[in-house]
Formats: structure tokens, C-alpha cells, sequence
């Protein structure tokens, strides 16, 4: 997640060893006059030689030994500066053992020709002292050379072990975020301006006369005009070419785009683009000054490369300001922001892009160059303060701007919540840098300073083109547009159709653009992101084996936690676009709707975990432990869950019951309300909810009663005395269903002579509603209407004590209705 200004972050490293080796040799030829035997207590005699001994080189090669040691064990950075510079003292020393043993090397061979070589032929004799002395001679040749390739070994290891520790430095400022590089205010901070090094003044006074090299180069006579016109037509491209295109861009998007909001979000994104070709577009034509002429040397060349890097995503930060902002067009502005906070806010993006071109400079060269880490420390420092500053002071405008429009009686609409989100993140991030910045965390400013950046250039481009590509398909497919009538009458399409087309492009273009938006926010940087890379990075990310490593650090911890919070709130937003938006807009029945955005929920959540599992680095082959423990708590306690679970798909694919249908199960009777993972919600009719588990739904006989767009029937069963007349109760009943509403007249209503019993004759009366669930209250109804037919025509019903007393003996039943009679004067 680090963003870096430019891939060049790392250039130049090879001049490091420049650096190192020039500073030893600085070092060597002052000590190398002054180092005597540092096992010898009494200091040699005039014009006796110095020498070297070998306890000294080993004494080296022990300090070098331990530096190593304490490198791969110390992560502060002044502890590394340290060791830097007991390697270079290392080095020093060893360079100054060599200035003694090469002038001594040069004098044993001097003494070497005086002896001369041995005879060979026999004739002379030489004396035994001379051939003593030319062996003695030999020896200390011998000793002497290897004494010098000791040395030699020893200068190099150091000057590599400077340079690696340099490295590490110059990664730990941006892996590190933890790193206490200094305070400000402290004076180290400041030593790089009032204290330089000497070999950061090298380095740059080298690389000042590379760059006055090129351009004298390029103002010879013969290239003369060619410089200057270029010169002039770049200065031509960036204060008058960019407005006349901006003035062609008005007037064609007037003429060429309906009257809409498409005018409004293809010249927003048609300015920044504008803008970065226009700034962009003049930075190569002044490269083509300094390169047209003659090869750029490697220095100038890395360094102009990353300029050109760097102008870009300047000119991206100016142009998107531009855009959004909209000064001069307000009514053209396509974010809901007050015209006086766009006002206070005018100069903030070009005075961004000013900090991130100029101290972005400083940090390229001091990379390419190769200078110390403290200069880096200072450019990162100074960089991130000013940005901060800068940042923070953006917030405290627009939140004045607020008070004094209230204060003057003025309207200012209130922030949305995204809006108070944004600014909230923006002032803590800020006020964070800053802090950082007091306390000595100069690695952790820079890192949240670029990353805020950053994060502000990518969702702004998001915010434009989602924009741009949602008003250009919705007037695409528009029945207002001529495409969107030719599209209608091509394919001969309902209107709805039209806006089904419409919802389902702009929802898969909005899920691409946002795709990419995660991949450059967690996988980019400054300088390294394009379309291409982005589109490189999804390709790797769909066909790699990123489940395939458990490798979980702190930046991927951080990237899974973004991608989880993200893929939440976009599973939650394309699930109330599913239900509120596009599915409405289809012939589906609301179970169908339902049971639709239900599996899509599953599913997403799935993949959901497995996306952040893959960028946390999880391999799913090394998670056999995790499914063998599934297996043990399926086989005890967990049965149950998935077998709900199975069943839940089930009823989801299959959909033998969906929501909305009246069921009856193990006498429960109610409408289906939702099914979820686990069990299905069944409302009464007294609005209470049974939670039936899913197996049950799947195992068990359910009666769907409104499946298949099933009628009801209302059937009422009357039993009436034997005397009375079958045909006229039989019109009373017929007439009472077919004058109801709700009693459908296909298939009539019908009346069926039941049963014919000694007690009485039974009658059932039987028509068809539109609905089951329409049933009870036809039923009640039709009991009302029939009684008061019923009464009206003098029919009565039969009673349960008129039906006992035709059932006894003829004398007994005389005697009981005198007595009831009786009972009743």
C-alpha cells in the first residue's frame, strides 16, 4: 500500500559506491600519513619504514564481523547510521594499511632488481649473504602481497556493507512506518540545508553539470532554433492551448449532446483529460529539447523520466481540481457543493500540484543522484509537512466559509454523510501527518501523505467517469435519444425493456470502474499505475495462485480489511439495487424477487470471503486443518446447520415454496415472509412469526395453498328441517353467491344435495374467489347475507334440540313439547 512519487523511487543506487568509495579514499589520505603499527607502542625511527601487521588486519576483520552482526539485529535508524559509519571507518582504515603497504612492496621489489635474479648457468658463484638476502626479499614479497590482498578484501567488504546498510535505510523510510527518523525540530532534520554532507555536495554539483551539459548541448548554433521553438510551443501548449481546447470542448459538447446531464459529466472529465494532456503534452516537448540533439547521459536520463511521471499525475491533480470544482461554469458542476466552498477551495489543487512537483523533484533526484539518507529524510520531511499543512488549512477554510455564510443570515446546504465522512477522514489524516511529523515519524507522514493523495486522485477519477458512463447509457438507451428509438424499433422492445437495459449496463460498467478502483488503491502507486497495469494486475489476480501462500503481514492484514469493508457495502448496495431498481423492473412475481436477491446475498458473501482470504495470502490447500475440523463438528453438533443450509439452496433453486405463498405445515398455516440461510419466517394472520427450519420444509408434507395461482373455494354446509322445499332454499343459496363480489361467475357457484338423514336434509353451497386468502372473509359474508335470505323467505335451520326431539319416541315427544310450551308461557 506504500505509494511512491515515481518507479525511479530506487534509482541511482549504483552511485552509492561512488559515494562510499569516494568518501574512504577522503579519509584514507588523511590518515594514511598519520597510521602506524597498531601493535607497536614506540612509534618507528626517521626514515625506518612503516609496516603493517597481520594482528592488524585481523583486528579489522573482527570489527567488520561485528558491524555485520549488529546490521541484521538493529532496525533503528540512527543505530544504522552509526554502524554506516564504522564500516566507512573500517574501509578508511584498511585504504590506509594499503597507502603503507604498497610504497613498502614497491621498495622490496627495488631491492629485488639491486640483488638481481639467481644464477642459472653454473659459471658464478654468488655468496651465501646474497642468496640469504634474495630469499629474505622474496618472503617479505610474498607476505607483503598478501598482507595487501587482505587489505583489499577488507576495503570492499566494507564499502559493500556501507552500501547495504544505506539500502536498508532508504527501504526502512518506506517499509518501516514505525521508524523514528528524527523530529522536525530537530537540528539533525535541518543538517542537510545548514550542514550538507560533503558528499551529497559532490553528487549534486556532479549531476548540475550533466543537466548544464545537456542544455548547452542543446542551444548549440546548429540545434539554436530548434530548442527555441519547441521551447516556445511548449510555453504556447500550456498557457494558451489548453484554454482554447477547453473553449472547442464547450461549444462541442453544446452541439453534440442533448440538453442533459451527459453535457455536464463529458466536459468535467473532458477538462481534466485537457488538462493532463496539455501540461503533460508540454513536458515531453521541453525532454525533446535537452534529447533530440544528442544521448542523455543515464543520470539526466532516470531523472527526466521520473519528471515526466511526475507532471503527469501534477497535471492529474490540477485538471480533476478543475473539474469537480468548476468555477467558471457553476451551473455545469456535477457535485452538490456550495458555490462558496468551491470558491474557497479554488487554489488548493494547483497549489497541490505546485508541493508534489516541486518537493517531488527534490525526492527524485536525491534517488537518483544517490544521496545520503538524511537529505532523503529531509525531502520526505519537508514534502509531507507542506502537504499537510496544506490539507489541513483546506479543511479549516470550508468549515469557515460554513460559519460565516450562517452568521450573515446566509443558506448553505448541510454536508451529506459521505461528504462529512470524506472531510472528517481528511482532517484526521492531516492532523495525524502533522503529529507524526512533531514526534519524529517522518516515514509514517510521508506514507499516509502519499496514500492520502493518492486515495483523493483515485476516487476522484472514480466520481467522473461513474458519472460520465451512467449518464452516457442512460441517454443511450433513452426513448428520448434517436439511439434509444432506433434500439426500440431495430429489436422491437417495450419501453421497459429499455429501462431494464438501462440499469443493467450502467450497474455492470459501475462494478468495473469500481474493480479498478480497488486494484489501484491497493496494489497502486505514483508512478508505476496505468490502465494497462491495473488491467495487468486483474488478470494476475483472476489466473494467479494467490490462495496458494500463507504469508499474512501488516499490509495485508490492512488490504483485507479494506477489501472486506468494501466488498460489504458493495454486496449491500448491489443488493438494494437488485430489489429496489432492476428486478421491479422484470415480469417476476415478488417471491421470485425475493428468493433472487436472497441467493445472490449467498453467494456474495462467499465470494466475499474468499477474496479477502486470498488477499490476506491464505492458501486454501494449507486450511486442511480448518475442514477437518468442520468435519468433526459436522459429524457432532453442526449436522444441523447444513442440513438447513442445503435445504435453504433448495428451496431457493427449486422453489417449492417462495415468499409470499400461504403454506400449511404440522397445523401451522401462514404466509411465507423470508427464507434465510438457516430457517424460513412463516407469518400468522395474527401478524406473529413461526421460524420453521428449512429441512422441515424439505423432509415433510407441505400444502402450498396459493401455488400455481390456485383459486379458493368457499363452501358452506347448512342442514335445514325435512319439510322444507329443496328448490327454493336451493335459488336462496345460489342467488345469495352469485349477487357477492368476490364469488366468481367461472366456474358458477354450485349446490349440492349432501345428505338426507331422518334428523334433517343437509345442503352445501360451493364457489370459487380470485385468492385463498380471501376465503374467511367471503365466508363470513356469505353467512350474513344467507341467514338474512334465509329468515326473509321463512326457511329456518335446524336446531340441535328440534333434532333431538324428532329422534325420541312420538308420546315422549308429545309430553316434552307441552312442557316446553308450557315453560315458555
Amino acid at each position: 500500500m506504500a505509494g511512491v512519487w515515481s518507479p525511479s523511487s530506487m534509482a541511482g543506487n549504483k552511485s552509492n559506491s561512488t559515494a562510499v568509495s569516494s568518501s574512504v579514499t577522503n579519509k584514507a589520505s588523511n590518515t594514511s600519513a598519520n597510521t602506524s603499527d597498531n601493535s607497536d607502542d614506540v612509534p618507528p625511527a626517521a626514515g625506518e619504514p612503516k609496516t603493517v601487521k597481520t594482528a592488524d588486519l585481523d583486528q579489522l576483520q573482527k570489527q567488520l564481523n561485528d558491524i555485520k552482526q549488529q546490521v541484521s539485529t538493529t532496525l533503528k535508524d540512527h543505530q544504522l547510521s552509526v554502524l554506516n559509519n564504522q564500516a566507512i571507518d573500517v574501509a578508511s582504515q584498511a585504504d590506509s594499511y594499503m597507502a603503507i603497504l604498497l610504497p613498502n612492496l614497491d621498495q622490496i621489489n627495488t631491492q629485488l632488481d639491486v640483488v638481481g635474479a639467481k644464477p642459472v648457468d653454473g659459471t658464478l658463484q654468488e655468496s651465501p649473504e646474497v642468496t640469504k638476502k634474495r630469499n629474505g626479499l622474496k618472503a617479505d614479497k610474498a607476505a607483503t602481497e598478501k598482507q595487501l590482498d587482505y587489505a583489499q578484501t577488507l576495503k570492499t567488504t566494507a564499502i559493500n556493507l556501507s552500501k547495504q546498510i544505506v539500502e536498508l535505510r532508504r527501504s526502512s523510510l518506506k517499509t518501516q512506518l514505525a521508524l523514528d527518523a528524527g523530529s522536525i525540530l530537530n537540528a539533525r532534520f535541518w543538517a542537510p540545508i545548514f550542514n550538507p554532507q560533503q558528499d551529497d555536495v559532490d553528487k549534486f554539483h556532479n549531476f548540475c553539470y550533466q543537466i548544464r551539459d545537456a542544455w548547452q548541448t542543446a542551444w548549440q548554433p546548429e540545434a539554436f532554433w530548434g530548442s527555441l521553438s519547441l521551447m516556445l510551443l511548449a510555453v504556447a501548449i500550456w498557457f494558451g492551448g489548453r484554454r482554447l481546447l477547453e473553449k472547442g470542448l464547450v461549444w462541442f459538447s453544446i452541439s453534440a449532446f442533448p440538453d442533459g446531464r451527459l453535457r455536464r459529466s463529458f466536459l468535467a472529465c473532458a477538462t481534466a483529460i485537457v488538462t493532463v494532456v496539455a501540461i503533460t503534452g508540454g513536458a515531453n516537448l521541453i525532454y525533446l529539447v535537452f534529447a533530440r540533439e544528442s544521448e542523455l547521459t543515464p543520470l539526466v536520463q532516470s531523472f527526466a523520466n521520473s519528471m515526466l511521471a511526475l507532471t503527469t499525475f501534477s497535471a492529474l491533480i490540477a485538471g480533476l481540481g478543475r473539474s469537480l470544482l468548476s468555477i467558471q461554469r457553476p451551473s455545469w458542476r456535477l457535485m452538490a457543493l456550495p458555490d462558496a466552498i468551491a470558491h474557497s477551495l479554488r487554489r488548493y489543487p494547483a497549489a497541490m500540484a505546485i508541493i508534489l512537483m516541486t518537493f517531488g523533484t527534490i525526492e527524485q533526484m536525491n534517488s537518483v543522484i544517490g544521496t545520503s539518507v538524511s537529505s532523503t529524510i529531509f525531502g520526505n520531511g519537508i514534502s509531507s509537512l507542506l502537504m499537510g499543512l496544506l490539507v489541513w488549512s483546506a479543511t479549516l477554510r470550508t468549515n469557515k466559509v460554513r460559519r460565516n455564510v450562517k452568521s450573515v443570515g446566509g443558506h448553505i446546504d448541510s454536508r451529506s454523510t459521505i461528504s462529512g465522512l470524506i472531510h472528517l477522514t481528511t482532517t484526521l489524516v492531516s492532523l495525524t501527518v502533522l503529529f507524526a511529523l512533531l514526534i519524529g515519524y517522518i516515514p509514517l507522514a510521508r506514507f499516509l501523505t502519499y496514500e492520502l493523495v493518492w486515495f483523493a486522485i483515485v476516487l476522484s477519477c472514480l466520481y467522473l467517469l461513474t458519472k460520465f458512463v451512467g449518464d452516457m447509457i442512460e441517454s443511450l438507451f433513452s426513448e428520448h435519444s434517436a439511439s434509444g428509438r432506433w434500439i426500440k424499433q431495430a429489436f422491437n422492445l417495450d419501453s421497459r425493456y429499455l429501462e431494464q437495459a438501462t440499469i443493467l449496463f450502467s450497474a455492470a460498467s459501475y462494478v468495473l470502474l469500481i474493480l479498478f478502483a480497488l486494484i489501484a488503491l491497493l496494489n497502486g502507486t505514483y508512478g508505476s499505475t496505468t490502465p494497462m497495469t491495473i488491467l495487468d494486475k486483474v488478470i494476475e489476480i483472476m489466473g494467479s495462485d494467490s490462495f496458494g501462500k500463507i504469508n499474512i503481514v501488516p499490509a495485508d492484514v490492512f488490504n483485507a480489511i479494506i477489501c472486506m469493508i468494501g466488498g460489504l457495502y458493495l454486496l449491500r448496495s448491489a443488493r438494494r439495487w437488485l430489489s429496489n431498481k432492476f428486478l421491479p423492473k422484470t415480469a417476476m412475481d415478488t417471491g421470485m424477487r425475493m428468493s433472487i436477491v436472497t441467493l445472490f446475498s449467498n453467494i456474495g458473501y462467499v465470494l466475499l470471503i474468499l477474496i479477502t482470504l486470498s488477499v490476506l495470502g491464505i492458501e486454501w490447500n494449507k486450511l486442511a486443518w480448518i475442514v477437518s475440523a468442520l468435519s468433526v463438528g459436522i459429524g457432532f453438533g453442526l449436522q444441523e446447520i447444513v442440513k438447513n443450509f442445503i435445504s435453504g439452496l433448495i428451496l431457493l433453486t427449486e422453489r417449492p415454496v417462495k415468499v409470499g405463498d400461504l403454506i400449511s405445515i404440522s397445523g401451522v398455516e401462514g404466509d411465507i415472509r423470508r427464507i434465510n440461510v438457516r430457517a424460513t419466517e412463516i407469518q400468522l394472520t395474527d401478524k406473529s412469526t413461526v421460524i420453521v427450519p428449512n429441512s422441515q420444509l424439505i423432509s415433510q408434507n407441505v400444502r402450498n395453498v396459493t401455488m400455481g395461482h390456485a383459486q379458493g373455494v368457499v363452501t358452506i354446509p347448512l342442514t335445514f328441517p325435512l319439510d322444507i322445499d329443496p328448490e327454493q332454499v336451493r335459488g336462496i343459496l345460489l342467488q345469495a353467491y352469485a349477487e357477492h363480489a368476490s364469488i366468481l361467475d367461472t366456474p358458477a357457484p354450485s349446490v349440492t344435495f349432501s345428505q338426507l338423514a331422518p334428523d334433517g336434509i343437509t345442503l352445501s353451497v360451493t364457489g370459487y374467489v380470485t385468492s385463498p386468502r380471501i376465503i374467511k372473509v367471503t365466508k363470513s359474508d356469505l353467512l350474513f347475507d344467507i341467514l338474512k335470505r334465509l329468515r326473509a323467505a321463512n326457511v329456518k335451520l335446524s336446531s340441535p334440540q328440534s333434532l333431538v326431539v324428532q329422534n325420541i319416541p312420538p308420546d315422549i315427544a308429545v309430553a316434552y313439547s307441552d312442557n316446553s310450551q308450557k315453560e315458555s308461557e
